[in-house]
């Protein structure tokens, strides 16, 4: 039997002629995590300690001693220090997972080299640019690599890039309009990585990645909407909240299915800010709005706990 869970074995526990010692046998063989699986934690958790003080360290390197190193010396060791990262990844003896830690890393130093390089020259490009040029020049190592911590970094850039874009260079286009296409790029890709997770079972996305970029997508939706609703009605509003309807109906349902409760959460509390912001447009910033507003929170979020509460513990029978 795969996949077993502590409640399985609680209600064989429970249910069955199991003796103690053999339930304290199957909670070790199936639940409880060994010396491998601590050593393997650690190894991996030091190994991302590591890298990440590494970087941390070269940036702080140069931003201490800029005025002290020469110009060659700056980009040459940038360089020296990209080429070393991304050659150790070829390393045979090095297991998957460290390998494509170091080419996390190895990503991040483009963006420090980007970042050097700019500030010797003063190319004079806007900041857009340089997240422009890393996410394009880390792209193949994202796809290649299929590490869902890169990937995280990488869509980080994506978004980065558009929202400096928008602020330098497309001056002229409404807080909506940032909000619609960010909330519709990131739902087109949170929608992707579900169905993959789903229909293909050699591929695994972790649940932390999809419930980040499910609060990405919920905080871009909240904020579109609530900027609509104080700047006025248009056909994007109404577009931009047609849309967030059927991708939280799909969120909910998708809860439902699969037994996940953060989508639950998320998804009702974002309706209560927009509904919040919809009171005050109506109603005006007055001490009586405030009040039905401060109430209506109160016992929307009592109604949202009370409901999670009792759908885990319908789950929770069912297994």
């Amino acid at each position: 039997m795969k996949n077993i869970q502590r409640e399985d074995i609680q209600i064989l526990s429970r249910y069955s002629n199991l003796t103690e010692k053999e339930v304290s046998a199957a909670l070790k063989q199936n639940i409880y995590n060994g010396q491998d699986s601590w050593k393997k934690f650690l190894q991996l958790f030091l190994m991302t300690l590591g890298i990440g003080f590494t970087v941390s360290g070269i940036i702080f390197f140069f931003a201490y001693n800029w005025a002290d190193v020469p110009k060659f010396v700056k980009i040459g060791l940038t360089e020296v220090l990209v080429v070393i990262t991304t050659g150790l990844t070829f390393l045979p003896k090095i297991s998957p997972i460290i390998r494509k830690i170091i080419l996390t890393g190895a990503a991040v130093l483009v963006g420090v080299l980007f970042a050097v390089f700019g500030q010797i020259y003063q190319t004079g490009a806007n900041a857009y640019d340089f997240f422009l040029a890393w996410s394009v020049f880390v792209t193949l190592w994202v796809v290649i690599s299929n590490f869902a911590p890169l990937w995280l970094i990488y869509l980080f850039l994506i978004n980065t890039t558009f929202v400096l874009y928008t602020r330098q260079v497309a001056k002229d286009w409404e807080m909506l309009s940032v909000f619609s296409l960010l909330f519709i790029f990131n739902a087109l890709v949170l929608v992707t990585a579900v169905l993959i997770s789903r229909d293909k079972k050699d591929i695994s996305i972790p649940n932390w990645f999809m419930n980040t970029l499910s609060l990405a997508v919920a905080a871009f939706a909240t904020c579109g909407i609530i900027n609509g609703i104080f700047t006025g009605l248009s056909a994007e509003l109404f577009i931009l909240s047609a849309l967030t309807i059927i991708l939280y109906t799909s969120g909910i349902l998708h809860s439902l299915k699969v037994k996940n409760s953060f989508y639950m959460a998320v998804i009702p509390f974002s309706m209560v800010v927009i509904i919040s912001a919809l009171i005050f447009r109506i109603a005006g910033e007055n001490v009586g709005s405030f009040l039905f507003v401060a109430l209506f929170i109160l016992g929307s979020i009592t109604l949202v706990i009370k409901n999670l509460t009792d759908f885990q513990k319908k789950w929770k029978n069912e297994n």
